[in-house]
């Protein structure tokens, strides 16, 4: 088996793969990254909280100019996640605007992004329609 590596923290590659947040024990706002305080309600006491894989656009932009070595245009999003939390990622079945609504039902997808001389694949996460 070929080992793998998430290319963000948040991101775990179980059966199947999904994100991960920081949820705040006394407001239950949710963070990707690690935090000190809650910015909305200065608790201290977090908990892990897995998030749902499937949730609905919110924005989108089809980026035309990148580093040389990005291939564009490619489909920027936010997307609001069923039951809670937000995360911007890239839509990957798509960089045609008229095929990109609000509220597009999306899920979560795994992808190999690299793989590194000893064979370790470093994985990205997307979405598809």
């Amino acid at each position: 088996m070929t080992n793998q590596i998430p290319i963000v923290d948040y991101l775990v590659l179980g059966n199947p793969p999904h994100l991960r947040a920081h949820g705040c024990d006394a407001c239950d706002a949710l963070y990707l990254d690690r935090r000190n305080a809650c910015a909305r309600c200065s608790g201290r006491d977090f908990s892990s909280r897995k998030l749902s894989n499937s949730g609905r656009v919110r924005a989108f932009t089809v980026v035309h100019r990148a580093a040389p070595s990005i291939p564009t245009p490619y489909t920027s999003v936010v997307v609001d996640l069923d039951g809670g939390g937000a995360v911007k990622a890239n839509l990957l079945d798509t960089t045609e605007p008229a095929e990109i609504t609000p509220d597009l039902r999306v899920e979560l997808t795994t992808f190999v992004v690299g793989t590194d001389d000893d064979g370790t694949e470093a994985v990205g996460f997307g979405y598809c329609r």
